[in-house]
């Protein structure tokens, strides 16, 4: 770890130029991922089942390669993980059809969920513990700023050059990304757990994927808001159909670092657990309807909740395991969050055809207040107190 309390060290503006570019690899791929499926001659349910594969295929793996990263080393792993998607991206890009192309998704799901975990895992070894929360935050926004760039250049690329430039500039940022991981130094040497580390733990952080559920049940929401949001703006006769999405970053750009910094200072679950009531509102203020106030006050609430709640809860769980253990805690958090936003985007998406929007956005905000309650409950069960006297 960085010596004393300097949190902008230049190893921590390198890992998060590598959150970056992996957030910037990965989204040339999935919004163009299911057009190309559409020109492949699947249908609109074929389609959808790219992001889905990648998202459950991360989602059920990521413990498991959380804990790989710890005991093979995360740097290791983020190499082998950035070289396999060169490979995986050429594969997508000479895919003659939809089935195969689709066969591959669930491999490019699990080295995502590796490259993730240890990127996250790593980032903690590297920042001090009095500004983890801080740190975290700022390392988040990488990934805003990414999804804000890559799909605008992943569909100008698709219009004008075709799938295969989309692929092949896919493949150059993950080459980009083994070349800064090859930089990387190495983090704590991955060592034999002790007698009492084997009794106390398994390879997969069970405890942490419980009390993760509490990321379940609000980022099922995540998912509708994800998938529906903009086609619910344009049923009400709002404009422009971005409005939510473009509220949405700017409150988590203006809240998230300073929220982090908050939490360092007063204590990471006093940050949470208001994150986790103001996303259940955020969800609740999309019921009545989806015109311009309605949608500026949800994404308000919810992109404070939103755009804190991960760095906070982050931040706390790091207390509670000990760093041989970093990777497969990531990895559980992961698989929780990613199974949250599959599940709540296909469920949520037979609610609206059935029902309507503000029926579908109230199961979601249900499921977001019962996050709080089911985290109170779950952490003290699962959780030990940490180390420091003072409660985080």
């Amino acid at each position: 770890m960085s010596p004393g309390n300097s949190l902008f060290s230049a190893r921590f503006f390198v890992i998060c130029s590598f959150n970056f570019t992996v957030f910037l690899s990965g989204f040339m791929l999935f919004p163009t991922g299911p057009f190309h499926i559409l020109d492949l001659g699947g249908n609109k349910f074929t389609a959808g089942l790219f992001l889905a594969f990648l998202t459950y295929a991360s989602a059920f793996s990521a413990p498991f390669t959380g804990a790989l990263a710890d005991r093979v080393g995360k740097r290791r792993v983020l190499i082998v993980a950035s070289l396999t998607l060169v490979v995986i991206s050429g594969f997508y890009a000479v895919s003659p059809t939809y089935t195969i192309l689709l066969s591959l998704v669930p491999i490019h799901g699990f080295f995502w969920s590796g490259l993730i975990a240890a990127s996250g895992a790593y980032l903690v070894d590297q920042i001090p513990t009095s500004r983890r929360a801080e740190g975290l935050a700022f390392w988040g926004l990488a990934t805003v700023a990414a999804i804000a760039v890559a799909p605008p250049l992943a569909f100008w690329l698709y219009d004008s050059g075709g799938w295969l430039w989309v692929c092949i500039a896919s493949a150059v940022f993950n080459i980009a990304m083994a070349g800064i991981a090859l930089n990387l130094e190495d983090g704590p040497h991955p060592s034999t757990p002790s007698e009492e580390a084997r009794v106390e733990t398994t390879f997969v952080e069970w405890r942490i994927v419980g009390v993760s559920l509490t990321l379940f049940l609000f980022s099922f929401g995540y998912g509708g808001i994800t998938s529906f949001v903009a086609l619910y703006t344009q049923a009400s006769g709002t404009v422009p159909k971005s409005l939510y999405f473009t509220v949405l970053a700017i409150v988590i750009l203006a809240t998230r670092p300073l929220l982090g910094l908050l939490a360092d200072r007063i204590g990471h679950k006093k940050v949470f657990i208001p994150c986790l009531a103001s996303m259940a509102v955020g969800l609740a203020l999309l019921v009545p309807g989806g015109t311009r106030p309605w949608l500026l006050s949800s994404a308000l609430f919810f992109g404070i909740g939103i755009g804190s709640a991960l760095p906070a809860y982050t931040a706390f769980i790091m207390q509670r395991v000990s760093t041989a253990r970093r990777g497969a805690a990531f990895g559980g958090m992961l698989a929780a969050f990613d199974t949250g936003i599959g599940t709540g985007s296909m469920t949520l998406g037979y609610v609206i055809e059935a029902t309507n929007y503000g029926v579908a956005f109230g199961i979601a905000a249900i499921l977001a207040a019962l996050s709080l309650p089911y985290f109170i409950v779950s952490e003290r069960r699962l959780l030990k107190a940490p180390r420091k006297k003072e409660e985080r």
